[in-house]
């Protein structure tokens, strides 16, 4: 390898979406005017770059490379107007100069190296989304602080906070007296006005310094298949100073140094089967501060800069302006007089700390001390935006977009949908059908895992969620078939269109993709449950292949399933299909049938409820559930066979040899269903409380008694007797082994329950009376009958603050 003519190209080391970077690398080609030009990035998306200086592209856009071989991986080349390897591009196809890419291809990228993988120096998540594939390029010990400053948001380096060595970037900025890596960067080479050679040379001194700070082993591969790209591609009749080769400053260092070892590329693995297309990007997604490491706080603040030529002073003024409009609108007192104060203070506090001009530090301290009145509340919540931007790029047409992609922006388009890089929240009305279809595209790619929309619940099954403690779109989609409206957070990031492309194999429309995976879904299922789920999602995706598919299943589960839950499940979701229909719009997706399956599943279900609810207390909680779930399907659905279900009910009442939890439970749902009237609750509570029953056993009845509807419970004088009687009658010695399950049954009564209690209690003891002839014993002077009166209402009282 002849590294002393790669020396001699014209090496412009960069730092990724560096505004100074490009304006420097623009005036340095220029005045060099390169015939080649080579620039860091995967050698097979060169193809792309002619897309991606269409003028109907406009940044922020990213390659995007993925592997077609199944295997979910995929990684990011992110570039923003002021990126120099966009800038780079950009200007040959302007000069007419050959433009081409020479970093390891994608297929490498993403290929395993010695345990994990080759990655790249802006190889991060794109969107925050877990599960999707996307790799971080191995950046252990990356030295290349020089060339993209990816190792942290605060720039504190590899340096952790359990006191390991500090790192060679935190050094730097110690020696300078700065208090960060990203304040030494903007003050040492951004907010500088270099001449572009001047700027190369001490780039290349810095990179040249770092660089050899711990392990670059990928790197230094990388380094030896970029080289033998280079002198390739430039052959024996261009030479060396009609070239100029792009690079982060790491790698440029490496080459000025003749430092590149020819037998590392052989270290580098085969590349996997991938492909290679553009895909729009967004400054949040650039931003430090959101979790994406390119050494880039503030996307928009720097293409400020970028677009005033470099002026970090008009930069600023243009960011403080936006701000003070930012408290003027929500209601603080903001003036051009304040913004003016700003401005000076930042340029002042600049000039202190020895910069050419102020960064982004001296703005928020700025703005905190003058518009903020030293209150940092309203900068995180107002400046933020302002120096981070929303903007979302878009490609042009040379770049045809797959059917999944071309689906979801046309749907995003005519349904009015959110576009930009940023929550927003939505109702959509059931009765509308336009708004239905809405509603079946969000569960589309719910379903099929595209990282869009968020299910945030309806009014009625939020309530229903929180009352058995789930998240508001944990809620069973049964619950949601019969709701008039439901609300949902969009928010479009990269990890939206990587996961469009990805899914192409699964299918070529979202129902398909959804589909499929639905039938996946489906072969892993075991009980009728389960199988019933991905039914209710079928017909939420309106899938009518899906619904099929689980019906028949559904049906051949439930005739050898023995999971009471499992059961009730499915017929909790047969129930819903059979009131609201099985398809958004209440057309028959297989409606037909549903009535005879909920039929035959809920039989099955009720032969099975006694052996179900066996066992101990943790045993039967989910038997307990599916108690319930029969139940409101035996009261709402009269197809069913009500009849036996209040017979199975009944057994669980009378029997001693299931769960007496259950049995409680049981016996309040048949009350409240008044299925049973008050004596015989009294005569079934009386005796399942009487002295003939253990105290722990009765405690535990009387617990799931009270789980169903206390208020209604309590209210009832027998009832109450019956308790009353109970409690009196415990042994002393047995009633500290009863009072854990006592009390965990009187937890859940409120304020109400506990006055309605009080009141039966006192009137079961005839306390009111005796209360009553208090008066007259006072109006007697007859002291000891009036203390003995308040000894039995003070033991009652106590009675029940042990128990409450």
């Amino acid at each position: 390898m002849d590294l002393d003519r790669l020396a001699a190209v014209h090496l412009f080391p960069v730092r990724h979406h560096s505004p100074r970077s490009s304006a420097t690398l623009r005036a340095y080609l220029d005045e060099v005017r390169p015939k080649a030009i080579f620039v860091e990035g995967p050698s097979d998306a060169t193809e792309l770059l002619e897309a991606l200086v269409d003028p109907k592209t406009v940044p922020p856009v990213a390659i995007l490379g993925y592997r077609t071989d199944g295997t979910p991986a995929s990684s990011l080349w992110p570039f923003a107007a002021y990126s120099p390897e966009y800038v780079a591009v950009k200007w040959a196809f302007e000069h007419g100069a050959r433009v081409e890419l020479i970093d390891v291809p994608v297929g490498m990228t993403l290929a395993p190296f010695e345990g994990a993988t080759v990655g790249h120096d802006d190889a991060e998540d794109p969107g925050g989304h877990e599960g999707e594939g996307e790799r971080e390029g191995e950046r252990e010990g990356d030295a290349e602080r020089g060339e993209d400053a990816d190792e942290g948001g605060d720039g504190d380096g590899a340096a952790s906070a359990e006191g390991a060595q500090e790192s060679i970037y935190e050094a730097c900025a110690r020696a300078r007296g700065f208090r960060s890596f990203e304040e030494f960067w903007e003050a040492s080479f951004e907010a500088p006005r270099y001449e572009p050679r001047a700027f190369r040379e001490a780039l290349l001194a810095y990179a040249d310094l770092v660089r050899g700070d711990g392990d670059r082993l990928v790197h230094r591969a990388r380094d030896a298949y970029m080289a033998r790209q280079i002198l390739e591609r430039m052959g024996p009749d261009v030479a060396p100073n009609e070239v100029a080769a792009v690079l982060g400053a790491a790698h440029a260092a490496a080459f000025a140094a003749r430092d590149v070892d020819p037998a590392l590329e052989a270290r580098l693995p085969a590349p996997v089967p991938c492909a290679v297309t553009l895909i729009p990007f967004s400054f949040p997604r650039l931003s430090e501060q959101l979790g994406y490491g390119a050494g880039n706080r503030a996307p928009q603040y720097y293409q400020r800069a970028h677009d005033a030529g470099g002026d970090f002073r008009r930069a600023t003024l243009e960011v403080l302006i936006d701000f003070t409009e930012h408290l003027r609108l929500r209601g603080f007192m903001a003036s051009l007089a304040d913004t003016i104060e700003a401005f000076r203070l930042a340029v002042a506090l600049a000039e202190l700390r020895g910069k050419a001009e102020p960064g982004l530090d001296e703005v928020r301290e700025a703005t905190i001390a003058t518009m903020c009145r030293g209150d940092a509340t309203h900068v995180d919540g107002f400046l933020w935006p302002a120096v981070i931007g929303r903007n979302v790029g878009r490609v042009g047409s040379r770049i045809g977009k797959n059917s999944l992609q071309e689906e979801f922006w046309r749907e995003v388009r005519e349904r009015r949908l959110p576009a930009t890089d940023a929550p927003e929240s939505f109702r959509l009305s059931l009765t509308n059908q336009v708004e239905v279809g809405t509603s079946v595209l969000l569960h589309r790619l719910r379903i099929a895992k595209i990282p869009y929309a968020a299910y945030a619940g309806t009014r009625r099954a939020g309530v229903a969620a929180r009352r058995r403690g789930q998240a508001a779109q944990e809620v069973p989609a049964d619950e949601l078939l019969g709701q008039l409206s439901e609300t949902w957070e969009a928010q479009w990031t990269p990890a939206t269109d990587v996961a469009l492309v990805e899914k192409i194999v699964l299918g070529d429309t979202l129902e398909q993709v959804a589909t499929r995976l639905l039938e996946e879904d489906l072969a892993a299922c075991h009980t009728t449950g389960e199988a019933a789920d991905v039914l209710l999602n079928g017909v939420l995706a309106s899938s009518a292949r899906a619904v099929a598919a689980a019906l028949r299943a559904c049906d051949e589960f439930a005739a050898g399933d023995s999971d009471l839950p499992s059961l009730a499940r499915a017929c909790r979701a047969f129930a819903g299909l059979a009131s609201f229909g099985s398809s958004r719009s209440l057309s028959s997706l297989g409606d037909g049938v549903i009535a005879p399956m909920l039929e035959k599943t809920f039989a099955r279900a009720v032969l099975r409820v006694h052996g179900g609810c066996t066992g101990s207390d943790e045993a039967v909680a989910a038997a307990k559930e599916a108690l319930r779930t029969l139940h409101d399907v035996a009261l709402s659905q009269p197809i069913v066979d009500r009849g036996a279900w209040l017979d199975a009910a009944r057994g669980l009442v009378d029997s001693e040899a299931v769960n007496p939890t259950a049995s409680g439970l049981a016996c309040g749902l048949l009350y409240l269903a008044q299925a049973i009237d008050d004596a015989e609750v009294a005569r079934v509570v009386g005796l399942r409380l009487g002295g003939a029953a253990a105290p722990e056993a009765a405690a535990s009845f009387l617990a799931g008694f009270l789980e169903v509807n206390a208020l209604v419970l309590v209210k009832s004088r027998p009832v109450v007797e019956a308790l009353d009687t109970f409690l009196r009658g415990i042994a002393p010695e047995r009633f500290k082994d009863t009072l854990p399950v006592l009390r965990r049954a009187f937890a859940g009564l409120g304020a109400t329950e506990r006055r309605y209690l009080l009141e039966n209690v006192l009137a079961a003891r005839r306390l009111g009376d005796k209360a009553r002839a208090a008066q007259a014993v006072l109006l007697e002077k007859d002291r000891e009958k009036l203390k003995e009166m308040s000894e039995d209402l003070s033991q009652a009282m106590d009675d029940l603050d042990e128990l409450l």
